[in-house]
């Protein structure tokens, strides 16, 4: 082999080297982008913690002794506030779970018949109630538990931090976003605090109005009378005449 030859492989090695080293900084710098990219996130905060809407269970559960039968005077509230939530609320009939096979079958059967005349009394009719029966375990506390599937709303979960929010050199800390946890809890509250999840996909329809007071309304209306009336003593409080 030449000295020529020696030099054009020596060159073509060194060529080879670069190449290679720079295909794995563009990788690496790709890299690096791509998680930069992946840490962006919306600035509405109902992007970044919507609330939604799914079927949850409400239960209850009454603890059953091994030698008192019936409800126990805060057991007979919690379960007409069941029954009562079940008729406001409930999106299919109410299971109750009863055990069976072991010393509390009496006290059992005793409670039982005393949860079914309170959900007679607030109107549960009797073929939306599904009883089975359980065997509890030897060291477990025995209960009949009741439940029904309801609509649920939540957010969250809260208390994440994909990205610091302190000073750093990445782009993405100096412009003028909200970190990522904010307005979360604002978002789970609200979806504790709604009084019927459905309202949150499309709102309740409207109820005719009240003819009575509309009939009132337009008498004075036509009379040229001021249709709101008039109410006395609204400038009692008053101190001085001036204004009128």
């Amino acid at each position: 082999m030449t000295i020529i030859q020696k030099a054009l492989r020596k060159r073509h090695s060194r060529s080879a080297l670069r190449l290679l080293v720079a295909g794995g900084l563009a990788a690496v710098l790709a890299g690096c982008y791509q998680t930069e990219a992946q840490m962006e996130y919306p600035v509405d905060y109902r992007q970044r913690h919507p609330i939604t809407v799914r079927e949850g269970v409400q239960n209850v559960e009454v603890m059953v002794g091994r030698n008192r039968g019936g409800l126990t005077p805060s057991q007979r509230a919690d379960v007409v506030s069941f029954a009562q939530g079940w008729r406001r609320e409930s999106g299919s009939g109410i299971i109750i779970d009863v055990p069976k096979g072991g010393p509390t079958d009496r006290a059992a059967g005793d409670s039982m018949r005393e949860i079914r005349s309170i959900l007679a009394a607030v109107e549960v009719p009797s073929n939306a109630v599904y009883v089975r029966h359980y065997r509890p375990t030897r060291y477990s506390l025995a209960s009949i538990k009741l439940n029904y599937s309801k609509l649920i709303a939540e957010a969250g979960p809260c208390g994440q931090w994909p990205s610091d929010i302190g000073p750093s050199f990445k782009s993405g800390d100096i412009e003028n976003r909200p970190y990522w946890n904010l307005g979360c809890a604002s978002q789970r509250n609200l979806a504790a605090m709604v009084d019927n999840p459905a309202d949150l996909l499309q709102p309740r329809g409207e109820v005719p109005p009240y003819a009575p007071r509309r009939t009132v309304v337009l008498n004075r209306y036509t009379k040229g009378e001021n249709p709101s009336g008039t109410y006395v003593g609204y400038d009692t409080g008053k101190i001085t005449d001036l204004g009128r």
